[in-house]
């Protein structure tokens, strides 16, 4: 290198550097491991459509609710079994313990003459006072 000066050298030796780190440092990036992402998407086709729509119970509009609707109060001297079983803690045989006894000593003047029928104590009394009503007041005799 008899024709390059001392400065030249040096200038074309940080230029082999800097080659040599930016190579290196773009091929340990090359290498690493990349996140990626999965995409999934379901095609339904109409056979399968058809198949899972006849499975569902037709809709109904006279269907009724297994339990009660946000604010929905039962008057217990007019509600038939249906009405009655969805009462918390009332299923068949209390509801038509309760039919029962309104049958056999007529409407109920308060809601707490259910603790008089069979199977209902004061637990599930206290649990039925928000969603019962007796309607209007029956006079006592």
């Amino acid at each position: 290198m008899a024709g390059i000066s001392r400065y030249e050298q040096v200038a074309l030796g940080l230029t082999a550097a800097f080659v040599l780190f930016t190579g290196g440092w773009f091929l340990a990036r090359q290498s690493e491991a990349q996140p990626y992402q999965v995409t999934t998407a379901q095609t339904i086709s109409p056979e399968q459509e058809k198949e899972d729509s006849s499975a569902l119970p037709p809709e109904s509009s006279e269907e009724r609710p297994d339990s009660l609707l946000e604010g929905e109060v039962i008057d217990i001297n007019t509600a038939g079994l249906e009405d009655l079983q969805r009462l918390p803690g009332i299923g068949e045989k209390r509801a038509q313990a309760i039919a029962d006894y309104r049958e056999e000593h007529g409407p109920f003047r308060s809601v707490d003459e259910l603790d008089n029928v069979d199977g209902i104590g004061e637990g599930i009394l206290s649990g039925l006072r928000d969603y019962v009503t007796v309607g209007t007041q029956v006079p006592e005799e």
